[in-house]
């Protein structure tokens, strides 16, 4: 998969959270973005995902130049999946539901053959057990598996996912990296924002460093843990690598 940013700029109000970030990237599986907090990652994967409007810049994603006017995002947003920190998850609707919900709303898909298609997802994802059950039912853990099922059944050209493991205890955080890491290895596409970099090491193809609004560093996984090329870099993995 190839990445191309141009000049992206984003600011809230007077804040400027991305200032001419620029990448130019291909990468086999995982593409893992890292870097402080506050320095733009998040709202860096929300324009890759087609949730948050770029000031000015372009993204181009396999020679294809991502459309930022409304009506064609909607057709963009269909062909990803994107899984955040908080779940998303409707709470009034069970596993199966939510699972359901954006094949029939937003694919079409008839009732029966949705039904189908969501419970085998969460069968994969070792969810049969609890298909009927709300979220409030669930543990934090379960429930992330639920949202990373509800963006893997449609299918998705590539995955997003956003500090999947935020929001979770550590044995918890254990098993959605090991899902993470499952889907990998069968070659999904994953752009994965992470303060867990162990992990990213472990299982990205390609590094993105981002701080202070800018693509500071892009390298090899292993290049980059090993050797970083800038002083923002090699400070933060000095700071984070200690603990």
């Amino acid at each position: 998969m190839k990445l191309e940013l141009f000049e992206i700029n984003k600011s809230f109000g007077q804040h400027a959270i991305l200032e001419g970030a620029t990448l130019n990237v291909t990468f086999d599986h995982v593409l893992a973005i890292l870097g402080p907090s506050g320095g733009g990652k998040t709202t860096l994967l929300r324009i890759i995902a087609g949730l948050e409007y770029p000031d000015s810049g372009q993204v181009v994603i396999d020679g294809e130049a991502v459309d930022y006017r409304e009506e064609a995002l909607l057709w963009y947003r269909r062909r990803l999946g994107i899984v955040f920190q908080a779940y998303n998850l409707f709470p009034h609707l069970s596993a199966l539901a939510n699972v359901c919900l954006p094949l029939e709303k937003a694919h079409g898909v008839k009732r029966k053959e949705a039904l189908r298609l969501a419970f085998e997802a969460l069968e994969r994802l070792r969810l049969a057990d609890h298909a009927h059950k709300k979220p409030a039912q669930l543990s934090g853990g379960q429930r992330q598996r639920v949202a990373i099922a509800r963006a893997l059944v449609v299918q998705p050209k590539f995955l997003l996912l956003d500090e999947p493991t935020s929001a979770l205890d550590p044995e918890m955080t254990a098993e959605i990296l090991d899902v993470i890491a499952g889907l990998g290895r069968e070659g999904r596409k994953l752009l994965l924002v992470t303060h867990q970099m162990g992990f990213a090491r472990r299982i990205a193809s390609r590094v993105a460093f981002v701080a202070g609004g800018k693509i500071a560093e892009s390298a090899a996984a292993e290049d980059f843990f090993r050797n970083p090329q800038t002083e923002v870099a090699a400070r933060f993995l000095e700071k984070i690598l200690k603990y």
